[in-house]
């Protein structure tokens, strides 16, 4: 339906483009309701997991708003606004993410535009725009920048509450969401824990008056929580939070199955790391596989859009089975994971490509506690020759992923009296850029010494270093300041 109602609405446009006496405001018209048209298409198309065509749908959508805005700004910026935030998320959902990032960027450079001369209209759509801005920041490692996006989100939506709670307390619990994964990938926990908190308070109290709005939101933030609280090392409070995320997601997928299984199968992921984190091997493994479960049987009807969850959900299955031992299911579940993910890659390689060589690393650890050190190195040698491109890219996105499977390769090579590829190595070494982090080791431990000498650390030489490194430092002193200090032992 919606894809004759776009053939209709192509088909008035085309008339009107041959005509000779269409007024400009009625071709305007036929323009604008072909964009909308488009629109819902693209949506009908997402739901459908064709990532290919809804992406065209989106780009048409732009380009038709870009030339009505080209003519009329005032009637059709805010249009082509929402149509570039939706370019970007399907331009993500493809694995292109600095393009994904350039129609970000350019939505909220529109919408502050229009913030300038009419705020109330607009101020809510920049904070939503500056959310999906510090989303494909992050993806590319530009961390502190996304951050930087993310907080001015939650201070616009903060004001906007203030005077409207009933209209912007949803807005804010989101972007207070946002803000608190912004914060983890920074290494700041503390302040991650406190947004992600307040993001759970507001949504329960929005869920006590509209449980049926809100206790979707309630759900994924406890799931959030439940991360917070596990990277803090709380893992009976992670445990609290994300059992009730899963009690919440398994009684709205009773009613609701279409629209809950796929986030209650995500919930029973986390739970079951937290529980084989609490040593409850046998529980998560129960969680894991009803996660598993639930993704292959979405993904029998859409492959396209579920395949990629339950090669992740297998991978997760695979971990858990190697803790209990089960090293055969272990390695089968992994090893389904890598076909999953080598298929998905062929078609969509830079969506695709990084995950497989995560899946690579997972299939290492199972053959490394079966001690088949030689397969294991096979595996991390290819999961680190796929991800040396990425990283090369987007070191700040990879070099963590890449230092993993670069240091389990190296293990197993030694282990089962391998080489290991010289060129490889330096490739990875160079992508990283460990010659300045060389450097900047020696900085950090110069600035570190001084500070134990004089009890404080040099604000200057700090500000010479990048700004997420200056943090950890900061933090490092603030729980090691006392040893630093701490007069040597002595006679009396």
């Amino acid at each position: 339906m919606a894809r004759r109602r776009v053939d209709v609405a192509r088909n008035l446009d085309a008339a009107a483009a041959a005509a000779t006496d269409v007024a400009p405001d009625t071709r305007e018209q036929i323009l604008d309701h072909l964009a909308a048209r488009v629109g819902t298409l693209g949506i009908r198309l997402s739901s459908l997991g064709r990532r290919e065509e809804e992406l065209a749908a989106s780009q048409e959508a732009v380009d038709i708003y870009r030339r009505l805005a080209q003519t009329r700004p005032d009637a059709f910026l805010p249009d082509l606004a929402s149509s570039l935030n939706g370019l970007g998320i399907r331009l993500v959902n493809l694995g292109r993410r600095e393009e994904a990032l350039a129609a970000s960027q350019e939505a909220v450079d529109i919408r502050m535009h229009l913030v300038q001369t009419r705020p109330d209209a607009f101020l809510p759509d920049l904070a939503l725009s500056l959310n999906n801005l510090g989303n494909g920041l992050a993806d590319l490692g530009r961390r502190e920048e996304a951050l930087a996006a993310s907080q001015e989100a939650v201070d616009i939506c903060r004001r906007l509450a203030q005077t409207r709670p009933d209209a912007f307390l949803p807005g804010l619990a989101g972007s207070l969401s946002n803000l608190g994964i912004r914060f983890a990938n920074l290494g700041r926990r503390e302040e991650a824990l406190a947004a992600t908190q307040e993001a759970v308070d507001i949504r329960r109290r929005l869920a006590q008056t509209r449980p049926d709005a809100f206790l979707p939101d309630l759900a994924s933030s406890l799931n959030n929580l439940g991360g917070d609280f596990f990277n803090l090392g709380q893992h009976e409070e992670a445990l609290v939070a994300s059992q009730e995320a899963v009690d919440i997601r398994r009684h709205l997928a009773q009613t609701r199955p279409d629209a809950f299984l796929p986030d209650l199968a995500t919930s029973l992921n986390n739970l079951g790391a937290v529980l084989s984190n609490l040593g409850r091997r046998e529980e998560a493994l129960a969680a894991s596989q009803e996660a598993v479960d639930i993704y292959r049987r979405l993904a029998q009807t859409r492959p396209d859009v579920f395949l990629p969850d339950l090669a992740t959900s297998l991978n997760n299955l695979g971990i858990r089975l190697a803790n209990l031992g089960r090293r055969e299911q272990a390695l089968a579940a992994s090893q389904e994971a890598i076909d999953i993910r080598r298929r998905l890659a062929q078609t969509r390689p830079d969506a695709f490509l990084p995950d497989l060589a995560s899946s690579l690393g997972a299939l290492g650890q199972t053959f490394t506690a079966a001690e088949r050190h030689a397969e294991a190195a096979r595996a991390w040698h290819e999961g680190l020759s796929l991800i040396a491109l990425f990283v090369e890219r987007h070191p700040q996105a990879y070099a963590n992923l890449a230092r993993a499977l670069r240091r389990d390769y190296l293990a197993a090579c030694e282990k089962a009296g391998a080489q290991a590829e010289a060129a490889l190595l330096e490739r990875v070494a160079r992508a990283i850029g460990e010659d300045e982090i060389q450097a900047l080791k020696g900085k950090i431990a110069s600035i570190l010494e001084a500070a134990a000498k004089s009890g404080a650390l040099d604000e200057a030489a700090l500000a010479e270093l990048p700004a997420e490194l200056a943090d950890q430092v900061r933090s490092f002193w603030a729980e090691r300041r006392n040893e630093l200090t701490a007069d040597g032992p002595g006679d009396a």
